[in-house]
């Protein structure tokens, strides 16, 4: 019995199962086949199965006539690029554009439209280069973010906060890492080319704060750099993803900026990274919120998260005492129950003093007993937001530990209603990470 055979409702079924491209080769073989392989709800299972597409969307962004012209449009597209890859960089952004829309979209709106095969070989011909293909493909859905209008690399300490990748803060320094267009990456990288000889390497990524940090990509390796405090003395530079996880340059499946986006895609997802509201200003925050890298302790009430995250801008590999350098971020708040102590509640607590316990491996290298924090005595109170601070420490080795406590009153320092009491800060780690953003 032939295919021709069976119910529209089973063949309906076995198309599904064969795939788009089967389907696609059924149709040449009877009429009967062909009506069944052009049916609507075929194709937008394949566009919503391959593209995660609910709606008939060509790659501009605009409206197809049907799911099967959606579809065609995409493999007509990206006809010079494995269908595979094509899929898992769709995936990739989704993941990210998703989050943005429904969490960040004035970050959002800055993504800039794919930019095209005539712009991707033009930088290619400027700058000398070959662009792996998996990053050809990233630029192809976005190229980059716009920032033109958003003060792009101000003279301000802030910029703009709208990075795609986010950053961090301490004392007077604001990091803010936003993806670069094609007319960026030139600039940039000739930019830095005047200094360094950095043949084969473009600069991908950069803060778009005063404190400068830059990404650079090895479009022959494929991995994803970033570079330290001696960068402009000797290119001294941080890979921010695992070797391991690189394949050949034959395999050319994935590079390091495609495993870099869909790690941060996957931290966005998952909660393990989040937005920060600092006045009105929002941006993406890289200290995890999460544990095994995000400590939180709660004590009489008083609840306080710590996490930190690496700063390879600061890091000196030449520097054998001051070798790493990491910012942490402590978050202190007071529960809705207020401030219990001896069976006594209290509507409100404030901080005298900290003690830290700075480890590298297991060795002590850092003990500090200070007044304040940043030089402020926090007031808490029940349902007020957290108090955060940064601060930062050097340490000798690629991983090691914060842990310690604080001294609170209840009431206030002015007008105490019971006896100090500590309050503990959990231990939590400070690690070269295996991804660097």
């Amino acid at each position: 019995m032939g295919l021709e055979a069976v119910g529209d409702l089973a063949l309906h079924i076995i198309l599904r199962k064969l795939g788009a491209e089967e389907s696609g080769r059924a149709a040449c073989v009877s009429k009967q086949l062909r009506a069944s392989a052009s049916e609507e709800p075929l194709w937008s299972h394949f566009c919503a199965q391959e593209l995660h597409l609910s709606q008939p969307l060509d790659p501009h962004g605009n409206l197809a006539p049907s799911f099967k012209a959606c579809y065609q449009s995409w493999r007509e597209s990206f006809h010079m690029y494995p269908w595979s890859l094509v899929k898992r960089v769709k995936r990739c952004w989704g993941k990210i554009t998703n989050w943005l829309t429904l969490n960040f979209p004035e970050a959002q709106s800055t993504l800039n439209k794919g930019a095209s095969e005539a712009d991707i070989q033009e930088l290619e011909k400027t700058l000398k280069v070959k662009l792996p293909l998996p990053t050809r493909i990233l630029y192809r859905f976005h190229d980059g973010q716009d920032l033109e209008d958003k003060n792009w690399r101000s003279s301000s300490r802030n910029g703009t906060l709208l990075g795609l990748i986010g950053g961090y803060s301490f004392y007077d320094r604001m990091v803010n890492v936003c993806l670069l267009p094609l007319h960026h990456i030139v600039l940039e990288t000739k930019d830095i080319m005047e200094t360094l000889d950095f043949s084969d390497y473009i600069v991908v990524a950069a803060s778009t704060t005063h404190s400068q940090k830059l990404f650079f990509l090895n479009c022959t390796s494929g991995q994803l750099y970033v570079g330290t405090a001696n960068l402009l003395l000797d290119g001294e530079m941080l890979p921010c993803v695992p070797n391991a996880l690189l394949n050949s340059v034959h395999d050319r499946q994935q590079d390091a900026m495609l495993l870099w986006l869909e790690e941060h895609g996957r931290r966005l997802e998952n909660g393990i990274i989040k937005l920060r509201e600092q006045e009105t200003m929002r941006s993406i925050c890289q200290f995890p919120e999460e544990p095994p890298f995000c400590s939180t302790a709660v004590t009489s009430g008083v609840q306080v998260r710590c996490s930190s995250v690496f700063v390879p801008e600061f890091t000196n590999l030449q520097d054998t005492i001051q070798k790493y350098f990491f910012s942490y971020s402590i978050r202190m708040s007071l529960l809705p129950e207020g401030c219990s102590i001896n069976g006594m509640t209290f509507n409100s607590c404030q901080l005298l003093s900290r003690h830290w316990v700075i480890r590298a491996g297991d060795v002590v290298v850092g003990n500090v007993n200070a007044e304040a924090v940043i030089g402020k005595y926090p007031l808490l109170r029940p349902g007020e937001p957290e108090f955060v601070y940064e601060s930062c420490t050097p340490l000798p080795s690629l991983s090691g530990s914060i842990e310690g406590s604080f001294v609170f009153v209840p009431g206030r320092l002015a007008d105490p209603k019971g006896r100090r009491f500590r309050v503990q800060a959990a231990c939590f780690p400070l690690q070269l990470p295996d991804y660097i953003f």
